[in-house]
């Protein structure tokens, strides 16, 4: 989910914490466990700061080792401590488990997105992605204020956000039907599908998909169950020759085939050095691709420059490879 999202679920879980009778009745412990359920709820993203470092280091850690079970454990008591030591005296049992839970939390909607996350690490790298609710959903988030101004206007904030979980239970099992008849819908018409990827979109009735099959890869949307093919790539496998095992050392290409599972590749031959670009079909803007790895290899095969992330001009791209040179 977005960070917005988050931290409303955060604020929500403080309020039913007032539930314990050791919260409502203690205004400082209620403020010390808010303070742990807001951050805690953010807590496994913050490795955005990896960012600083590189798009690479990114895409291979983001939701990645973050989200795993050890980081969890380890958010909620690092959290927690920190909190206890700045607030001594509170009974740090009820401080904990709160925090861990907004941090448990966290981890257990992200897997709901398009994106996922590698929940399951160090048992498993698989990334678990379910991909039937948005990133940001406006209808939880709306649902999440609606309970603010419930909770301002005085009623028990424990049975506002319960009822309203309650609800979307739901509005998820909903969001999961409407996946499934749809991915049922494009196996019946393609026949020889092999992987669809499906992302909701911010509007509850239009979805953006990657379809492969045997030989071909489709972009598509479904609107109001209608689906639409937008593009049709065919499916070609990577050669198998020395550039393209070059290509594979950088790091920029190797974080990009790390993450994306519906691309497509082009190599366009220069004087002095040969183009290889990835380009992932799961995210189109436009009739743009804006997700990519590019990287520039020598005839003598050394690698000039490279770049992966989200670019929306060629003359963008292509500056970044420039100072990337």
């Amino acid at each position: 989910m977005d960070t917005a999202t988050h931290i409303t679920m955060g604020i929500a879980l403080g309020g039913i914490a007032t539930a314990d009778p050791a919260i409502s009745e203690n205004p400082v412990l209620f403020g010390a466990v808010l303070v742990g359920t807001i951050v805690g709820s953010h807590a496994p993203d913050f490795d955005t700061v990896l960012k600083l470092k590189s798009n690479a280091v990114y895409l291979r850690h983001h939701r990645g080792i973050t989200h795993s079970i050890p980081l969890v454990l380890f958010w909620g008591w690092f959290i927690s401590f920190l909190i206890y030591i700045a607030v001594p005296n509170l009974d740090y049992g009820t401080l904990y488990r709160w925090t861990a839970l907004a941090v448990v939390i966290h981890v257990f909607v992200d897997i709901f997105n398009a994106y996922g996350t590698q929940a399951l690490r160090p048992f498993s790298n698989r990334w678990i992605a379910l991909g039937f609710i948005n990133t940001f959903d406006p209808v939880i988030f709306v649902a999440h204020i609606i309970g603010f101004v419930l909770w301002g206007l005085g009623l028990n904030p424990t049975i506002v956000f319960l009822t309203i979980y309650f609800l979307l239970i739901f509005y998820y099992i909903k969001r999961y039907l409407e996946k499934k008849a749809m991915v049922k819908k494009l196996t019946l018409y393609f026949g020889d599908v092999e992987g669809v990827y499906a992302s909701p979109t911010i509007k509850q009735s239009i979805w953006r998909l990657a379809i492969t099959t045997e030989n071909s890869f489709y972009v598509a949307r479904s609107i109001d169950g209608t689906i639409q093919i937008v593009h049709k790539f065919d499916r070609v496998p990577l050669p198998n020759n020395r550039l393209i095992a070059t290509a594979k050392t950088d790091k920029n290409v190797a974080a990009f085939l790390s993450f994306s599972s519906v691309y497509r590749h082009e190599i366009t031959e220069y004087d002095h050095y040969t183009e290889v670009r990835f380009i992932d079909l799961r995210y189109r803007a436009k009739d743009h691709y804006p997700f990519v790895a590019v990287v520039n290899i020598s005839n003598n095969l050394d690698i000039l420059s490279s770049y992966t992330g989200w670019v929306f001009s060629e003359e963008k791209l292509q500056d970044k490879l420039l100072i990337e040179e």
